[in-house]
């Protein structure tokens, strides 16, 4: 049995907590807050076992084998380190951190202690995600030559919302905009070239952005994300010989359509059972049962590259979370 604390009681630790019923050996054992009230609520609500009134108090619980972390993620680098500090094995929501410096920081503090630390990319560990790597990587579509991702959202967000605060992390890259580069890097790896432009809002943070990587491979990837309008939310993976359409969302999607040259299109389909987070749970799961440190499918590397990738484009259109 794989014993689980939730760290913060937020919309996406609810949805964790009832995927975690999906998984088995997991056991929801404590939650923790930085109120009582808010953890008391929340492991009536969903069967933890204790609940506590700050992440400390959780972090030193010794019942525990793991914590998820998810809190939004301007908080993620403190929240974490808390956890790390007290020696837990930790799964941090994504985006990671705000920034490549406090990202590395966190994994070099996991790696010194010999600890188990994992981005909550959960698309890395959707099966029909893993079986498009599979089929590109076995040349169903020949050479990679494009990638196209969005990810918009409609909105309205008023001023006071998270996503409008810079201090927060906010804009579409780091909430939105994770997802297609993710896809992109996943898929081709690190750009040699980078381009991205961006609409600003008041506050400083990104409403609608447009990012196009280039590869010396001759592969482009031209990924957009926004909080402006609700896009289709779909991707695109062109090879010489085909092409493989995920449809919304692509990060979770329920079928892909595969066009080989020449043939009639091949559907793949998944079965969606929850909201899509036990993927994660059980890699998480699998990996501390063979005693690794890192998820092979999720690795430390990937997680710095892609959070290198997010500063580079951030440059680029001139937000800045200091």
């Amino acid at each position: 049995m794989t014993r689980w604390g939730i760290l913060a009681t937020g919309h996406i630790a609810g949805r964790f907590a009832e995927d975690l019923r999906l998984v088995p050996g997991a056991e929801l054992a404590a939650v923790g807050s930085r109120t009582p009230e808010a953890a008391e609520r929340f492991a009536a609500r969903h069967g933890a076992g204790r609940a506590y009134g700050s992440w400390a108090e959780l972090a030193a619980d010794d019942g525990l084998d793991v914590i998820y972390v998810a809190t939004p993620h301007a908080a993620h680098h403190e929240a974490t380190r808390v956890c790390l500090d007290a020696g837990r094995a930790v799964l941090v929501e994504k985006p990671f951190t705000l920034d490549l410096a406090s990202t590395t920081e966190l994994v070099e503090a996991a790696r010194a202690r010999g600890i188990f630390l994992m981005e909550a990319m959960w698309m890395r560990t959707n099966p029909l995600i893993l079986r498009v790597v599979e089929l590109v990587a076995d040349g169903a579509i020949g050479e990679l030559t494009s990638v196209r991702a969005d990810f918009g959202a409609a909105g309205p967000f008023p001023p006071e919302h998270r996503m409008r605060a810079r201090t927060l992390g906010g804009g579409a890259l780091l909430d939105l905009g994770v997802y297609p580069v993710s896809l992109a890097h996943l898929l081709l790896g690190v750009p040699e070239h980078v381009h991205a432009w961006a609409r600003l809002g008041p506050e400083g943070v990104d409403e609608n952005t447009g990012i196009v990587l280039g590869y010396d491979s001759g592969a482009v990837a031209t990924l957009s994300c926004g909080m402006v309008g609700a896009t289709a939310i779909t991707a695109s993976i062109t090879g010489t010989t085909g092409r493989i359409d995920l449809p919304e969302p692509f990060y979770r999607p329920g079928a892909a359509v595969l066009h080989r040259a020449g043939a009639e299109p091949e559907t793949l389909t998944a079965e969606l059972v929850g909201g899509g987070y036990q993927h994660e749970a059980a890699e998480v799961q699998r990996c501390l049962a063979a005693g690794l440190t890192e998820s092979p499918l999720v690795p430390h590397s990937t997680t710095l590259e892609v959070m290198g990738l997010l500063d580079g484009i951030r440059e680029r259109i001139g937000v800045d979370y200091a």
